[in-house]
């Protein structure tokens, strides 16, 4: 194991702010009226630590950028545009409704390279079909009123209320990266057979590249629990984040170089423990649990936000340790970097997190 949690000693200053009732988990079906342009809700004076771009989302999960718009999906179906102080929702309409039940619901979105021309961006969602509950990789096309299915490109991933996955990026080869979750059941990690507990890759067509470490497979990395971040070097190496197990033995949640192929163990070996051909963690955190999720490189390191930490943390590779960025915010979904800028996803939303009253917030650091 190398290093361990090293807490900085920044002061990180708090929004403080009233508790709010968390929303019932539930089913909801996207297609309903979108909500009208309008200016962002007032916002405080930037704190020393940070800057409220949006407040008032909805169990927010990832975002993504295309020149000064930042676009974010919100769980229950929906894309919030942030634009020049002006915030848009616009419900997603998919061919198979967007079901927000337990981890589940619209989670994962990345623009397309050429969505200045097209319009397009790709999404990852969970569905419920034949009593599964499952989730899906499909192509987008913003409207007028709406996002709307133009494709699906990769269906019946294995899913449930819980480790749905669901993170994706577009890797520097402009293939589509995908953290798939073990949908609950170990075991499915550990058959190549089987989408679930895995890292997949494939072109933006949808087809599988020919160069995948698994023949006639989109499968690029195996042996996962629930990933939830990618995120590349300026080398082009990449790097995940991902829960370790609940229960006891509980934390040992990870870092992970990923490498065409590998195998990272799950279920069969957590933290330090071997077994000939598996990929130990560059890095995992004992028996605390963290929760880490989205993941980006700023250029002193890589950035985690976790959720259960509730903390936005940097680890070096070098080092092997974790440092504190940013607290006290409550839970972190996600965390990009964009022109240099480091912006943060909250999650208190989420049924997990005791909201204020201004969350969700997209949060941008000095």
């Amino acid at each position: 194991m190398i290093g361990g949690l090293l807490l900085s000693a920044a002061l990180i200053i708090s929004a403080c702010g009233t508790e709010g009732p968390s929303p019932a988990p539930g089913q909801r079906e996207s297609g309903e009226q979108p909500v009208p342009e309008q200016p962002a809700p007032a916002q405080p004076e930037p704190s020393g630590e940070y800057t409220v771009l949006a407040q008032n989302l909805r169990t927010p999960w990832a975002m993504d950028f295309h020149e000064e718009t930042v676009y974010i999906s919100e769980r229950g179906g929906h894309v919030v545009e942030l634009h020049d102080g002006n915030m848009k929702r616009l419900p997603v309409q998919t061919a198979l409704p967007v079901t927000e039940v337990g981890e589940g619901g619209f989670l994962g979105l990345v623009l397309s390279p050429d969505y200045g021309d097209t319009k397009q961006a790709y999404a990852y969602h969970t569905y419920e079909q034949d009593g599964a509950i499952l989730n899906r990789v499909i192509l987008l096309e913003q409207q007028e009123e709406q996002w709307a299915e133009v494709d699906a490109l990769i269906e019946r991933i294995p899913g449930s209320q819980i480790h749905n996955g669901g993170r994706m990026a577009l890797g520097p080869d402009n293939h589509l990266y995908i953290a798939t979750g073990d949908a609950g059941d170990g075991a499915l990690s550990q058959d190549e057979a089987n989408l679930a507990g895995k890292i997949l890759r494939m072109s933006l067509s949808g087809e599988i590249p020919a160069d995948n470490p698994l023949p006639d497979s989109y499968v690029y990395s195996l042996g996962h629990r629930n990933p939830q971040g990618l995120a590349w070097n300026a080398e082009g190496e990449l790097f995940s984040t991902e829960h370790g197990p609940s229960g006891n033995p509980g934390g040992h949640d990870e870092i992970n170089q990923i490498m065409p192929g590998a195998n990272y163990g799950w279920p069969d070996v957590i933290g330090d423990e071997a077994m000939e051909g598996t990929i130990p963690p560059l890095y995992h955190t004992g028996e605390t649990a963290i929760a880490p999720s989205g993941a980006a490189f700023d250029e002193q390191g890589l950035l985690v936000a976790s959720l259960r930490g509730q903390t936005l943390y940097r680890f070096d590779p070098e080092g092997g340790e974790l440092e504190v960025v940013l607290d006290q915010e409550g839970r972190l979904r996600d965390v990009k970097v964009q022109d240099g800028r480091v912006y943060v996803l909250t999650n208190n939303t989420d049924g997990r997190g005791v909201p204020r009253e201004a969350d969700d917030r997209l949060l941008l650091l000095p």
